[in-house]
């Protein structure tokens, strides 16, 4: 039956909230925020729509769900969520497979300074973040080069008795075994930090009093060792000269659209220097303009980052600002540029986000040569936009992990894999193992809680996949079955699919672009299986391996693998070096050196 928008409309109330068009088989179109929901809902169903790809997913509409808030911002908030969870087919998605890395400054009294991603924690100072880990690298590179910071972990740190070789060719000075005192090396930390900031121009100028000083009560070394730091930082500041000369944190976002795709070309600059940039390509964009691509990123990608001091944009507009200052809760100035240096980083901008998409087409159209001959070869109605795989790696049964990945648009997507521990049944037991991750998968799939995918592929044979179509069908969810079943000496190109509809089995030429697609897919699996897995019995033998020991349980041996960076660490470790650990007196020292080693 058709929808009946004007009946609908009459029962929207005036009031903000969400909406979730929904089309045949219960399938999410679309989820999106309004504040005055009667008004925007009405927007969907006129004469005319800008857009026809709005306009083909009107016409798919058999129902619209409606949940009202209290305000925008918790509109804006289930909003994300719901599209985090349900992936409508018509949301713009970006896809950020990893989170941004940054510089961390360690605490304590000799501070390391590593590349760090994760929750931020009270203690450490962070830098960043940064569009890449290449970019965050070689900006340690440069602080180890001009500062001379420790970059080592902690359990290295407190276990060497010579220097490393990045003392001898001076980029490290070997705090660990006392070559540098603490307050020289908080003086060498906080240089480092300013730098990170942007301050250069303090750090120039400490250094250049430093080194007066030194000068002055004939400490030619010392004076000669802070020359040579400051000719190094002076040539960095030569070479950065697109960089600002103002202690600021910048984003700079172009959109560009060619060649029938989107790209948002996000560049960062923080303490004033610019760090590079990272192209994005966001999901199911086709005919929407660019400045609701530009929304879409904005709400998804500083939902849980901060934001800058400012926004750079070829898109900047009065009505973009108002935007912006609503999703921040605070006046950020976007603009297109005030100066030189802001239209240089807008040109290299452009000219990075053209690049992309070019390098983007050429793979694009090798992906979608794929999937249309994946498509024809399974018989299925239309190329798959979502795949999922399954796999199954223990080892004689012991710490059994199942893998789901995800193919989504163009590629692998590892935002959406998922890893399982399988419990509560007979070790070995690949039918349970199969039964136990697909029921746990696909139940919030029924329930409307996850993606639906368009084709399942599951690593293996008849068996395996009986009881994927048993679960699926317990379930009561139609999807698309494969079994990818290894070849003979479980050689690449040899594989048989096999049909869960009782099709004959199918053995692809191993030339076939669709069984290159399978098995990108299939070894995805298997590889995100086995590591998991791996890990998981690690973990498990090196618990047991301690525990074992008498008068060691679980909190000495989390403070023995702590103290000694793991397993290999505590072996190497003397009688001498297990009593410096908190909890470990010289007795229990000797017991467990000799169980480590067999005497």
């Amino acid at each position: 039956m058709k929808f009946d928008a004007s009946a609908f409309l009459q029962t929207v109330p005036e009031s903000p909230g969400v909406y979730r068009m929904i089309g045949a088989d219960e399938t999410v179109l679309y989820v999106g925020k309004a504040k005055n929901l009667r008004r925007r809902l009405a927007s969907y169903f006129r004469a005319r729509l800008p857009s026809p790809r709005i306009a083909l997913m009107v016409r798919q509409i058999e129902r619209v769900d409606i949940s009202l808030v209290r305000s925008e911002a918790e509109a804006l908030i289930l909003e994300n969520h719901l599209i985090k969870t349900l992936a409508p087919r018509y949301n713009i998605l970006f896809r950020d497979d990893k989170s941004y890395p940054y510089i961390r400054l360690t605490g304590g009294d000799f501070p390391a300074i590593q590349t760090y991603r994760g929750a931020l924690h009270k203690g450490e100072r962070y830098f960043g973040p940064y569009p890449n880990g290449w970019a965050a690298r070689e900006s340690i590179q440069l602080v180890q080069k001009l500062f001379e910071l420790r970059t080592c972990a902690d359990s290295v740190f407190r276990n060497r008795s010579r220097p490393c070789l990045l003392h001898q060719i001076h980029r490290c000075t070997a705090p660990c075994v006392g070559k540098v005192s603490a307050e020289e090396y908080r003086q060498q930390v906080e240089m480092a930090a300013r730098f990170l900031s942007g301050k250069s121009t303090e750090v120039i100028e400490t250094l250049t009093v430093a080194m007066n000083a030194a000068s002055e009560r004939l400490d030619f070394e010392e004076a000669a060792r802070l020359r040579d730091r400051l000719r190094a930082l002076q040539s960095v500041l030569h070479q950065q000269a697109v960089d600002s000369r103002r202690d600021e944190d910048v984003d700079i976002l172009v959109v560009l659209a060619h060649a029938g795709l989107v790209c948002v070309n996000l560049a960062m600059v923080r303490g004033g220097r610019h760090l590079g940039d990272r192209p994005l390509f966001p999901q199911q964009a086709e005919g929407a303009e660019p400045v609701d691509v530009l929304h879409a990123f904005l709400e998804q990608h500083y939902q849980d980052r901060p934001w800058p001091d400012r926004i750079l944009t070829n898109l900047a507009s009065p009505e973009l600002a108002e935007f912006v200052e609503f999703l921040a809760e605070r006046p950020i100035a976007v603009s297109a540029g005030r100066g030189a240096t802001d239209r240089a980083w807008l040109e290299m901008a452009e000219a990075n986000a053209r690049v992309a998409i070019e390098a983007r087409a050429r793979g694009g159209e090798r992906a979608r040569t794929q999937l249309q001959e994946l498509a024809a070869a399974l018989d299925l109605p239309e190329p798959p936009r979502r795949i999922e795989c399954f796999d199954i790696s223990h080892t004689m049964g012991e710490a059994t992990v199942a893998s789901c990945v995800v193919w989504e648009g163009e590629g692998m997507n590892p935002s959406q894999y998922r890893r399982y521990h399988i419990e509560g049944i007979t070790p070995g037991d690949d039918y349970a193992a199969m039964r136990q991750v697909l029921t746990r998968r696909y139940e919030r799939v029924a329930e409307g809680e996850a993606p639906r995918p368009d084709l399942v592929l599951i690593d293996g044979g008849k068996g395996q996949l009986e009881v994927a179509a048993r679960v699926l069908d317990e379930l009561g969810l139609e999807l698309p079955l494969v079994g990818v079943a290894k070849g003979e000496a479980r050689k690449p190109g040899l594989e048989t699919l096999v049909f869960a509809d009782g099709r004959a089995p199918l053995q692809l030429p191993p030339s076939s672009p669709a069984l290159h697609l399978i098995q990108t897919v299939r070894d995805e699996a298997h590889r995100f299986a086995i590591t998991g897995h791996r890990a998981r019995r690690a973990k498990a033998r090196t618990g047991s391996r301690l525990e074992d020991i008498p008068g060691i349980g679980p909190k000495r041996r989390k403070a023995l693998l702590a103290a000694f960076g793991g397993l290999d660490g505590v072996k190497e470790a003397t009688v001498e070096d297990l009593c410096r650990v908190p909890g470990i007196d010289r007795q229990l020292a000797q017991t467990l050196y000799n169980a480590l080693h067999g005497h």
